[in-house]
């Protein structure tokens, strides 16, 4: 695969710059046509590539890719998930290059999308055309890309259940996130899931003067925050009844498996800027940021929030509260006991509203199956290390109900590196991970 590459670096390139260049943000009506235009690019490099059949297909909001190779009914299928919509690009002043026109400086590619996820995406395209044109291809190969990753995957679990058969599979091939370092590569093998959360806390009918109201009425604010802090008690532990039952801890074994991920505390607080650690009581910071359960308040708002001074006593008060959840705790039945247990400790002088915004469940494959075992040896080769697993704390919720649907697990063999910064201004994507990402791919195919 080295020679390949070298070989064929310079098209690489041009062909990645060429869908890098389709401002395919997806939360953008005026960018709908960019969509398409996206979703069609990625249909003539698969045919390219040596794909049997691709096309894009209608859903009820942006459009699917799919494409296959078919090798032999008695092989092997993978599906290969990616997407090919990109975050917004703002605030367009803190990039060093213009986001939509990709360029290589200091051994890395920069643009919007360089990682996240179309740099990641088309590295499983590169290797299996090398498979395809070197003679080496022994798998069914299917592909689905979808455009509604970064705004919660909305169309895409109906448009699989409709198209179960066209993507049956015996593994769902991701790559769609970091490792731990280009040092110490690591293999996902879960992700979280998340319920996120609404509420609304209402007092009196009116903004109140504060003068003339203030210590005699519930504040809502005031109220609000008091809510906040009770949800979770001094050990770091979420109060809601019933939030730990499905929980399942995880045995020593896995445990100090799961340690041997290096981690330096204070490096890790300075590349942040914090003093200090917190977290659940008994557990490590990876622990508490992969195989734990955490609630975090990501905004809060009510009464005077503009400049200057304005004596109220606020008649509302609002916060968006996620819940990050661990695999067999259910999205739907922890935002029922959240609405529940928010309403129950609201004081009588205020009434609330709690609203279920998006929720999606997490997933685990162990690191006994056989997918994992032919990634970690693929991975260990290229890498000269074998890797570590690892649990991501964030969320790729289409992913669970893939694995419901199909009856498929996920492997996320994910290349990025947290210097990549996905999401912001000059997002990239260094070129030993992207080239390194593609020998890996080829490699899985070897051993699986």
């Amino acid at each position: 695969m080295k020679q390949y590459i070298e070989k064929n670096k310079d098209r690489f390139f041009e062909e990645l710059f060429s869908l890098l260049r389709i401002p395919s943000v997806s939360s953008a009506p005026e960018h709908k046509k960019d969509m398409a235009r996206c979703a069609a690019r990625w249909v003539e490099l698969l045919l390219e590539a040596g794909a049997d059949n691709a096309a894009v297909y209608p859903t009820e909001g942006h459009p699917v890719v799919f494409g296959e190779k078919k090798f032999s009914p008695d092989a092997p299928t993978i599906l290969v998930y990616g997407h090919y919509d990109v975050q917004p690009e703002d605030p367009i002043e803190l990039w060093k290059s213009k986001p939509y026109e990709p360029e290589i400086r200091d051994g890395a590619i920069y643009a919007r999308g360089a990682n996240d996820d179309k740099g990641q995406t088309f590295m499983h395209v590169k290797a299996f055309e090398y498979l395809v044109r070197e003679g080496k291809l022994r798998h069914n190969i299917k592909f689905i890309f979808e455009g509604e990753e970064e705004i919660g995957s909305i169309s895409l679990p109906k448009w699989v259940r409709e198209h179960k058969q066209l993507l049956a599979c015996d593994i769902i091939l991701v790559s769609d996130t970091t490792m731990i370092s280009d040092k110490v590569p690591s293999i996902n093998c879960g992700m979280r899931g998340i319920a996120y959360m609404q509420v609304e806390v209402t007092g009196p009918n009116k903004d109140l003067h504060s003068g003339h109201y203030g210590g005699g009425v519930f504040n809502p604010c005031n109220t609000l925050c008091k809510m906040i802090a009770s949800l979770t008690d001094a050990d770091g532990r979420i109060t809601v009844k019933g939030f730990y039952d499905d929980v399942v801890n995880l045995s020593r074994s896995d445990r100090k498996m799961l340690s041997r991920a290096p981690f330096d505390k204070e490096e890790y607080m300075a590349s942040i800027g914090v003093k200090a650690l917190t977290g659940e009581k008994g557990y490590t910071t990876l622990e508490r940021e992969g195989i734990r359960p955490c609630l975090d308040v990501n905004g809060i708002w009510g009464g005077a929030t503009g400049e200057g001074s304005k004596t109220i006593i606020p008649s509302k008060a609002y916060a968006k509260i996620s819940m990050r959840l661990v695999p067999n705790q259910d999205c739907d039945k922890i935002a029922r006991l959240f609405a529940k247990h928010f309403k129950s400790i609201a004081p009588k002088g205020v009434s609330v509203k709690v609203e279920a915004v998006h929720g999606g469940n997490g997933f685990l494959i162990p690191i006994s199956s056989k997918a994992y075992k032919a990634a970690a040896r693929a991975m260990g080769e290229v890498y000269g290390i074998e890797p570590v697993p690892s649990r991501g704390g964030g969320s790729i919720t289409i992913l669970a109900d893939m694995q419901r649907i199909l009856h498929a697990d996920p492997l996320l063999m994910g290349f990025g590196l947290e210097r990549d910064v996905i999401h912001s201004p000059n997002e990239s994507f260094l070129l030993d991970q992207f080239f390194r990402g593609m020998e890996s791919i080829a490699l899985f195919y070897k051993y699986y």
